[in-house]
């Protein structure tokens, strides 16, 4: 049985979970509240043990290379931007991960986003809080509406079945053609220009790397519609955010609503301005955080104890 240690803070916050491991893996040491992370920490930490089960902690060159009996990384977190797979297969370091495990979690906030933002909900909310009661109190409704999907994986997918209820237009743009779950669902595959072109919401599923850092240029921006609501729940990084700002400040964008940052928690000038438009809606990167998706991450990080493999750089999900 291997040596397991924990610094994923879900165990701490969710006990129960905690027993789960526990049952399997006695010996698992655990990560305090107020452990501070960093490189010399991680090593001090996890020296001697042989499997670790993280969070979204980023493990270099300097802590792998310093930990020669660590054999497995279990992750509980969906996104594996913050893993490097060059380091890992360097030290042959399995890495332990399953996809989609909170694309529902995911995908519900999404929808929300996209009620709040045709409903004004957040402005009114917020104008009434300080005494106002508008005379106007007009938004839109969802139904017929012509959503754009750019990303179609398991979130994705996951929108699409929450959104058949609302009678939509939907369109999807991947680089895989998911031809079948297009025809069941009554989805059209389209290309990323006709994607912005036609979009009334265009919602971002894409997974943060090379080829998506950076996408949404000021130039890929100018092809949205200016009616349009953008909608980012993926990865920071992704959008550019000053580019945004401008848009959204002199209409040629209509509305976002964003849960990932560039910079979390946000701190630089641009960023903290960017908050605080009126017609940005903003929430603190909780697109995974509903208590089922946490209990799903969790008993995957447990499971990548075992289940594991050394990932291959440039292939699926470091693609």
């Amino acid at each position: 049985m291997p040596r397991v240690a924990v610094t994923s803070m879900i165990f701490n916050l969710l006990p129960y979970l905690k027993d789960e491991l526990l049952a399997q893996y006695p010996n698992a040491k655990f990560k305090n509240d107020d452990d501070k992370i960093t490189e010399d920490w991680l090593i001090d930490f996890l020296d001697g043990y042989e499997a670790v089960v993280i969070g979204i902690e980023k493990y270099t060159e300097k802590v792998i290379s310093s930990l020669p009996e660590l054999k497995a990384i279990a992750c509980c977190s969906v996104g594996v931007d913050h893993i490097d797979p060059e380091v890992l297969k360097k030290h042959d370091v399995r890495l332990g991960w399953i996809a989609g495990v909170n694309r529902l979690s995911v995908a519900e906030l999404t929808v929300s986003l996209m009620i709040n933002l045709l409903r004004k909900v957040n402005s009114y909310n917020k104008g009434l809080r300080a005494g106002e009661w508008p005379k106007s109190r007009l938004g839109l409704q969802l139904r017929g509406r012509t959503v754009g999907i750019h990303g179609c994986g398991n979130v994705g997918k996951e929108l699409v079945r929450l959104l058949q209820p609302f009678e939509v237009t939907i369109l999807a743009c991947d680089r895989v053609d998911y031809a079948d779950f297009y025809r069941e669902y009554g989805v059209t595959p389209v290309s990323p220009e006709e994607l912005r072109e036609r979009s009334e919401i265009l919602t971002i599923h894409l997974p943060k790397n090379r080829s998506t850092t950076g996408m949404y240029t000021a130039a890929v921006l100018d092809q949205l519609r200016p009616d349009c609501l953008l909608i980012n729940t993926a990865r920071g990084d992704i959008v550019d955010e000053a580019a945004l700002k401008e848009r959204l400040e002199d209409g040629r964008i209509q509305a976002a609503a964003f849960d990932v940052f560039s910079q979390e928690p946000p701190a630089n000038v641009e960023l903290l301005d960017l908050l605080k438009l009126p017609n940005f809606l903003a929430t603190p990167h909780i697109g995974g955080s509903a208590l089922e998706a946490w209990e799903a991450m969790a008993r995957a990080g447990i499971k990548g104890i075992s289940e594991n493999a050394v990932p291959e750089p440039g292939v699926y999900p470091f693609d």
